[in-house]
């Protein structure tokens, strides 16, 4: 088995009203997040999230331009997902970034990954996210909203 390397992106997608895209995990029911996903060998950051969010939601970055917030957590593994990591990791550095759509667009989710979507408010998504990591992305979003329009 290959072990996943603890390096993730977490990439919030919202709209100019700051409604946000969130996802309901596949492997847990009731856990919603913002696109995230793991560093592979090779890859920078913007890659990586380049690759998740169009594995996860079909949203091209490009299309839209892709902002690093340059902000990044330290987290514990949950216990649950360890087996994927090496004997012994048991941290994670998770690195922050947003797409800013122009309106609520149609997703293409990746049914392996996730039973469903939806556009919710940012207050809203800060009251359904499981991670505080996400929760932290959402407080600053509209800083970072105010940036990019």
């Amino acid at each position: 088995m290959k072990h996943k390397i603890p390096v993730s992106v977490l990439v919030v997608v919202y709209t100019p009203d700051l409604q946000v895209l969130l996802l309901e995990r596949a492997d847990r029911p009731g856990f919603w997040q913002s696109v995230t996903g793991s560093q592979e060998t090779g890859e920078t950051l913007e890659q990586t999230a380049m690759r998740e969010l169009e594995e996860e939601t079909g949203l091209d970055a490009n299309r839209y331009g892709l902002e690093n917030w340059h902000l990044s957590n330290q987290f514990e593994i949950y216990k649950h997902w360890s087996g994927r990591y090496a004997p012994g990791v048991t941290h994670n550095t998770e690195h922050v970034f947003g797409l800013c759509v122009p309106d609520v667009v149609p997703i293409r989710l990746a049914p392996r990954e996730h039973l469903q979507c939806k556009w919710v408010s940012r207050d809203h998504a800060l009251e359904k996210v499981f991670s505080w990591t996400n929760a932290a992305a959402l407080r600053v979003l509209p800083e970072f909203a105010a940036r990019a329009n």
